[in-house]
């Protein structure tokens, strides 16, 4: 589960990205951040992951707090953030033994080889991520995400690169974490791509405040009164 607490956050004085901002996301759901861009769902998500500090107010892991428990915090979730960059001379194999003995994971070859399937890149296990294509990087960086099975997964903008077949794909895989139990939380602009797939959607506007919305209703929304 994640909980954010009156999370505040500015990049320069007197204009925040983030103000007050409350919220909770859910074991066994699937949630959608969206809005504009500059309402701070990135900079939420690099709240929730340990990467960016608040200014104030607090965020919960699983019970953790990253304020006063980062490591703690951390261990409980995976995070694929919207820029994806990997060692250039190493393979897709070798960049996800990496992470695995990055996450102390145990009988490694197994678990690289499940998920170097679970995203089709079984064929390309030995080509250095500098040949991948963008759509072959960002498969790559979803199987990364999914090694360490972690109860929460924070994804920025996971389907701009994929192809129409991946994006349905990337639907079906985070639909069956939720479905596991996981708080699955991602942060999107493709609104019509996910619209009627996720169990919430929270709609961040300017100044950091947030309203839960109809997740199968996010075209007419938008459309109604405003643009992400």
């Amino acid at each position: 589960m994640i909980q954010t607490q009156n999370l505040s956050k500015a990049y320069s004085p007197g204009r925040p990205v983030l103000e007050h901002l409350s919220f909770a996301a859910h074991p066994g759901e699937l949630t959608l951040l969206v809005g504009a861009n500059g309402v701070g769902k990135s900079t939420t998500l690099r709240i929730l992951s340990g990467l960016t500090r608040p200014d104030g107010g607090d965020a919960f892991v699983a019970g953790k707090s990253l304020r006063h428990a980062r490591l703690e915090a951390q261990r409980h979730l995976s995070y694929l953030p919207q820029q994806i960059a990997f060692h250039p001379r190493l393979s897709c194999e070798a960049v996800l033994d990496f992470y695995a003995r990055l996450r102390g994971i145990g009988n490694r070859a197994a678990c690289v080889a499940e998920r170097l399937r679970l995203v089709g890149l079984e064929p390309e296990a030995r080509k250095r991520s500098h040949a991948l294509s963008g759509g072959l990087r960002q498969r790559l960086g979803l199987a990364v995400l999914l090694l360490p099975d972690a109860p929460v997964l924070l994804l920025d903008e996971p389907g701009l690169s994929l192809d129409p077949e991946w994006r349905e794909r990337l639907k079906e895989i985070l639909q069956a974490e939720a479905r596991q139990g996981k708080t699955v939380v991602l942060a999107t602009h493709l609104l019509a791509e996910w619209e009627g797939v996720a169990d919430r959607a929270l709609h961040f506007r300017p100044g950091g405040a947030v309203e839960e919305i109809d997740p199968s209703r996010l075209q007419a929304v938008f459309s109604a009164g405003s643009n992400p």
